[in-house]
């Protein structure tokens, strides 16, 4: 499958893996200036760029970079960013401090992967009732510890 990207801005960086096997490609930060991260702020950052998949039935997905996660709390505000296979406008990614200390963000910093999964569509359809199961109706924490 082929990913096609097209730069919308100048200094723009086309992703790419650090390594054959790398799932994600890093996404850059597309600014002009350094940008300081306080804790608790969130902060958007354009990528410079859009997506088009050769295929309709992916789903592009925005992960944090866990260096920046477990060095400095960094992290999405979202969790995951999800990017639709139609979906040709600019890639963005807000980023939250959650650490104690203030974190700046330089241009083309890899702030984030980009790792590209196939979809389902499934049909919908509403009941009166569900299958039973041996878990049932029993929710966080149910299924124990260890």
């Amino acid at each position: 499958m082929t990913l096609t990207f097209k730069k919308l801005r100048d200094g723009a960086i086309i992703p790419e893996r650090k390594t054959d096997l790398s799932a994600g490609l890093d996404l850059h930060a597309c600014i002009d200036a350094p940008t300081t991260i306080n804790p608790g702020e969130i902060v958007s950052f354009p990528i410079g760029i859009a997506v088009c998949p050769d295929r309709d039935d992916v789903v592009m997905l925005i992960f944090m970079r866990s260096g920046l996660g477990s060095r400095h709390g960094i992290s999405l505000p979202n969790s995951v960013g999800v990017v639709d296979s139609d979906y040709r406008g600019e890639l963005s990614v807000p980023l939250i401090n959650l650490g104690k200390e203030p974190y700046t963000v330089v241009p083309g910093e890899r702030i984030a992967q980009l790792v590209t999964l196939p979809v389902l569509f499934p049909d919908t359809a509403e009941a009166d009732s569900l299958p039973e199961t041996e878990r049932g109706t029993n929710g966080f924490g149910s299924t124990g510890r260890l």
